[in-house]
């Protein structure tokens, strides 16, 4: 009972700390990285797609990604949902190949993403604290039932306070190396 508990509250922290991780990709630093486009969706024969699944996203380099489109009809659409997915991006079509160059970040700009970096890692932290708090009224409920002895759960509780302050400070070290990203020029 109490390692199942445990080993639930462990996965559910792991997807919060995955889930932050995945929203920092999303906001961009000065360097060009492919993660920056997963958000943008584009029309596929009627169908919304999301560009990794109709063309290649390659770094050409630090401040530039390419776009290949597998089928050259696609480049016009590609270009377009790049253009209205609100990144700030505008990119130039060569032939069949698109590229986007990533603008330089202003101090204000980097300041401005530093703030919402910090903000996802607060709502990540406060995520794993009720995962905490859940994980702990479970344990009362079976220290209420009887299935479990207080020193039992005083132990259960130590080990999902422990767990919380592993993954507090993978998310601190996450949000302190996001934040050295974005500082820098």
């Amino acid at each position: 009972m109490i390692n199942e508990i445990q080993k639930d509250a462990e996965s559910r922290m792991q997807k919060s700390v995955e889930s932050l991780h995945s929203t920092f990709g999303k906001i961009r630093t000065g360097r060009a990285h492919p993660s920056i486009l997963d958000a943008v969706r584009v029309e596929y024969y009627g169908a919304e797609m999301p560009l990794s699944q109709v063309a290649n996203v390659n770094v050409e380099d630090a401040r530039t990604l390419s776009v290949v489109p597998w089928e050259r009809t696609m480049v016009p659409k590609v270009e377009k949902a790049i253009m209205t997915a609100d990144l700030g991006l505008n990119p130039s079509t060569a032939g069949t190949v698109i590229r986007v160059p990533m603008p330089a970040l202003t101090e204000e700009t980097r300041k401005g993403y530093t703030r919402q970096a910090r903000a996802e890692a607060e709502h990540a932290k406060v995520a794993v604290r009720n995962i905490r708090r859940d994980a702990n009224g479970d344990l009362k409920a079976l220290l209420k039932q009887k299935e479990i002895s207080e020193d039992e759960e005083r132990q259960a509780q130590d080990g999902i306070q422990k767990l919380t302050d592993r993954f507090i400070a993978e998310i601190d070290k996450s949000l302190e190396q996001k934040e050295s990203d974005l500082m820098q020029v």
